[in-house]
């Protein structure tokens, strides 16, 4: 992408909320015990939140829709293949691999926020699997959410592109024609 390029609208206001929104309550469900009012609360927010962005995965804006950026395999291989050698096309919106660990963190936090949200119940308080399963969701965050922010780093180097700012602000440069 040019430097001088003229930035354009990208992400709209409801999913930087939303991700701004996610960022807080994870990282009030990561750091306080489970069980504490706190980070029961947090889980219920990032179960409303997941379930939201569900929801504008198909009715929002053309950036916020799967169809813009969720890929298969095949092209997530491709893009991280053309990223290593120094090749990767940009993206207006999220790239193949950006999409794909979307999609992972919609799915943990899914499993993560509403096994929580079952052992608040009677029915499956204390159940092991119901436990296991959000242990194991919960542990993956520590693995998934260092690597989102990696490719952020990465991303950001190979297009020459804040993508954090353009998370802020919802703006980035136009590609090149």
């Amino acid at each position: 992408m040019r430097q001088d390029a003229p930035s354009v609208p990208v992400w709209d206001p409801l999913v930087r909320l939303f991700h701004w929104s996610l960022v807080v309550a994870v990282g009030i469900d990561l750091f306080l015990e489970d069980g504490t009012d706190l980070h029961d609360a947090a889980g219920y927010v990032v179960l409303g939140l997941v379930a939201f962005r569900l929801i504008w995965g198909f009715v929002g804006p053309r950036h916020a829709r799967f169809a813009d950026f969720v890929r298969g395999p095949g092209a997530v291989l491709s893009y991280l293949g053309d990223l290593a050698r120094r090749r990767a096309r940009p993206y207006l919106g999220h790239n193949p691999a950006g999409g794909a660990m979307i999609v992972l963190l919609l799915a943990d936090l899914a499993l993560a926020s509403g096994s929580g949200a079952l052992l608040g119940t009677d029915a499956f308080r204390r159940v092991e699997w119901v436990e296991t399963v959000h242990a194991i969701s919960g542990n993956l965050l520590f693995i998934l959410v260092p690597l989102h922010l990696l490719g952020v780093l990465v991303g950001s180097i190979a297009d020459s592109e804040n993508l954090l700012a353009a998370m802020l602000t919802g703006r980035k440069r136009a590609p090149r024609e």
